[in-house]
C-alpha cells in the first residue's frame, strides 16, 4: 500500500467553513477516488504545518492515477480556498505515523 501524505494551514477566518467542507465534502470524494483516509492531525503548538493528513490506496499507481485526474484537482481547486502552504507526497504505507 501506499500513503499520499498533505501538510497544510488553514487560511485565518475559514476555520469552520474548512471543517465543514473536509466532513461533508472533501474525505466523501476522497473515498469515491478510492484513497482510503487514514489520519488527520491538527498542530496546536509550533512551527509546524497546521494540518497534517493522509489517506492510503493500493499501490503508488493508482494514488498517482487518481491525483492526476480531473476529479482530483477540481477537489484540490477547493480544498485552496480554505488552505494555503499546500504540500503533498507519494510514500510507502508502514502503518505508523509519517511526515
Amino acid at each position: 500500500m501506499h500513503k499520499l501524505l498533505m501538510t497544510y494551514d488553514i487560511r485565518p477566518g475559514r476555520e469552520s467553513e474548512y471543517f465543514e467542507f473536509v466532513v461533508q465534502e472533501f474525505v466523501p470524494k476522497l473515498t469515491r477516488l478510492g484513497i482510503q483516509p487514514t489520519e488527520s492531525w491538527y498542530t496546536v503548538y509550533g512551527s509546524a504545518p497546521q494540518i497534517l493528513t493522509g489517506g492510503v490506496a493500493e499501490d503508488r499507481a493508482t494514488l498517482e492515477k487518481i491525483i492526476e485526474g480531473d476529479e482530483w484537482k477540481s477537489l484540490l481547486e477547493k480544498l485552496l480556498t480554505y488552505v494555503s502552504n499546500f504540500n503533498s507526497k507519494i510514500v510507502a504505507h508502514t502503518g505508523h505515523f509519517q511526515l
